[in-house]
């Protein structure tokens, strides 16, 4: 059979031979065993569900032994023998570009150098799934590659519901993941619901297919470098930036420190995932003994090198014996996946990686304690450097709500904030998001290169052109991500699909959105596939991250996201979705996403000025109404733009009134 047939194939009818588990590959850890017999069974009948009857006594002492094994039902014997990865759109089978666009975008997230885990179907952050199962997937694609520009595909947690009738201005795909019902919104929830196949929690790029490899955390954490610097009054050269993970979050901070041009040193636990980032070229070297690592960051510093450094250790080890050894950090941060500290997110000091795996699956109550511990021993070290003048700030990915749940000395004097700001509060907050600017990314279906070489240049000419005019308050930004973009190929940042991000604000992103139209109309480059990720204006509302800088009581809303992803339904995505969850966990965070083909068609250029404008102004819209003086700048700058435009604007109220008050 060729690719194409075994795409609309689907479920085979004959059951393939069992796939032999491959041990080469960086898989899941185990998962607790939380399921009762009765659950157990449950979870059996769930999955036999997508197939035949006669293969159900076949299949049920299988996916029994996985259940038991794993933890999950994956369905490993489903998994297509076929190579995994983003081909050029022509290669698709369908009766629908915008169609045959998702498959492209599916796959790649589900290659396996893009991919955390991607024999169980997780593209980042240790559960960030795009499927519950094998069978999921095959049955997917088998229903985008039937589908015509008047139905729209229901996703369900990964489970693909059905196609159904509707418009052909209608997106092709809405996707829902882990949308329970709050009370039940708890890890163990996740952990029950996930097992028994019922839902998964999509991270967001991840469940949403925009996903683009490192290449979107490396720019997110490059300007997150450059600025923390900036507002410690230093030169990344020769000045030291310490964090760590290379498995979940992608191995970006090497690679951003590399571009901003200091010295980074990553700790990361797992040796898999190691030896591929210095495969990758993400990192320059890898170091197993701490002492050799003080002894070669002191040269670096000496040398004023710019190096990115691996530890293959516990990052507490590095924070402690820095501290023993003076060494100094300019800035510090952690990105291990926390918003998943019980399942592979995080891993306890002075136990091996493969016990505390072990650990993980069969006493899920002592590896919370050694956790916990860990965690302590990391905030007493960080606070003993922050003591010593280094900038520490929270990465969003929860880092300081678990510490703070561990019991750590991490809370400021009033028993309420965190004493150390999340890198949006601090940083992207008020120099991005409330201006507007946020992750902004492209896909060329095409495969070429070249395509991507070509919109390169096209988005470095627009934002060269819209900076001659642009206010003081975004020149900054504006430069910055012109240099991030004159400077993309030369840093290999691709991985997986021919992508670009950047971070533009909806006049950068409706403009330049536009000239790659254009392009394509004229036959210069193939058709494009735009999105975002979730650390944006509008798209997410997370208290720990996106929304961290909203202080007038309303971030633990999600009224913003939930708009967001309606709103972009019917002013022209190909596709939209809203997860439960995101990078700071189950339950901590509403994210919405979108993704849209566009083809050169009057059509597309119409939505493109309808959806971008929206997606973003909306975000803006609300961080104006939480008074946020950025915001308030840049939501009356958009309707200066567009008159259609009308937006409440909040009336700041005179402090000396309550002191008035108070007498």
């Amino acid at each position: 059979m060729t690719f194409k047939e075994k795409i609309e194939e689907g479920i085979p009818d004959v059951l393939p031979v069992q796939r032999a588990y491959e041990n080469s590959v960086n898989h899941a850890p185990r998962r607790k065993e939380i399921l009762s017999e009765p659950e157990r069974e449950l979870a059996l009948r769930n999955a036999l569900r997508y197939f035949d009857v006669k293969h159900h006594e076949l299949l049920l002492p299988e996916f029994a032994e996985e259940l038991k094994t794993y933890g999950r039902i994956y369905m490993y014997r489903f998994r297509p023998n076929y190579e995994i990865y983003a081909r050029p759109i022509s290669e698709y089978p369908g009766k629908c570009e915008q169609a045959k666009s998702i498959m492209l975008m599916i796959q790649n997230n589900l290659d396996p150098a893009v991919a955390q885990h991607p024999h169980e179907l997780i593209t980042y952050g240790g559960n960030g799934a795009v499927f519950q199962n094998w069978a999921q997937y095959l049955l997917t694609m088998k229903y985008l590659s039937e589908m015509t520009e008047k139905q729209t595909l229901a996703m369900y947690s990964g489970h693909p519901m059905g196609l159904f009738p509707s418009a052909k201005n209608a997106p092709r795909v809405v996707v829902t993941n882990g949308m329970t019902i709050p009370n039940y919104s708890g890890t163990d929830d996740l952990e029950k619901m996930n097992a028994l196949g019922v839902s998964q929690y999509g991270q967001m790029t991840a469940g949403s297919y925009m996903y683009i490899g490192p290449q979107g955390i490396v720019h997110g954490t490059t300007i997150t470098v450059l600025n923390a610097f900036r507002k410690i009054g230093k030169s990344p050269k020769g000045n030291l930036f310490v964090t760590a993970g290379l498995g979940g979050m992608s191995g970006a901070q090497p690679k951003a420190g590399n571009i901003a041009g200091c010295i980074t040193v990553c700790a990361e636990v797992n040796p898999k995932i190691t030896q591929v980032r210095l495969d990758q070229g993400w990192i320059d070297e890898k170091l197993t003994d701490v002492d050799k690592l003080v002894a070669r960051v002191r040269l670096a510093k000496k040398n004023k090198e710019t190096v990115s450094l691996a530890y293959l250790g516990n990052i507490v080890e590095v924070w402690e014996k820095f501290d023993v050894e003076n060494i100094h950090i300019d800035l510090g941060s952690d990105q291990t996946s926390l918003h998943n500290p019980w399942a592979g997110g995080y891993y306890p000091c002075d136990i091996s990686f493969e016990d505390a795996n072990i650990m993980m699956a069969e006493n899920p109550v002592l590896f919370k304690e050694k956790v916990q511990e860990t965690i302590r021993r990391h905030a007493r070290a960080i606070n003993n450097h922050t003591a010593k003048g280094t900038y520490f700030f929270d990465y969003g990915n929860a880092f300081l709500l678990e510490a703070s749940r561990a019991g750590a000395d991490i809370m400021a004097e009033n028993g309420i904030d965190f004493k150390y700001q999340s890198y949006v509060q601090d940083i992207m907050g008020p120099m991005c998001f409330d201006y507007g600017f946020g992750p902004f990314r492209w896909v060329c279906t095409s495969g070429n290169p070249k395509d991507l070489e070509k919109t390169d240049l096209i988005a470095c000419e627009v934002l060269e052109e819209i900076k001659k005019n642009s206010p003081p308050e975004i020149q900054q930004q504006m430069a910055d991500n012109i240099q991030w973009v004159k400077g993309a190929k030369e840093n290999k940042l691709v991985v997986g699909s021919q992508a670009r991000i950047l971070y533009a604000d909806a006049e950068g992103r409706i403009k330049i959105a536009k000239a790659f139209n254009k392009a394509i109309k004229k036959g210069k480059i193939g058709p494009v596939v735009l999105g975002r990720d979730h650390h944006d204006v509008s798209g997410t509302d997370s208290p720990y991250r996106e929304t961290s800088n909203i202080y007038d009581g309303s971030k633990f809303t999600a009224d913003m996201a939930i708009q967001n992803v309606i709103g972009d339904s019917f002013r022209g995505a190909t596709w939209v979705s809203i997860h439960n969850g995101g990078g700071v966990g189950w339950g901590e965070v509403i994210n919405g996403g979108f993704g849209m083909l566009i083809d050169g068609s009057k059509a597309a250029a119409k939505r493109i000025k309808s959806m971008l404008f929206w997606d973003v102004n909306n975000g803006i819209a609300r961080r104006n109404w939480a008074r946020n003086d950025e915001a308030v700048f840049a939501i009356k700058r958009a309707m200066k733009n567009e008159k259609k435009l009308k937006v409440t604007i909040p009336n700041k109220v005179n402090s000396s009134l309550f002191e008035n008050l108070k007498n």
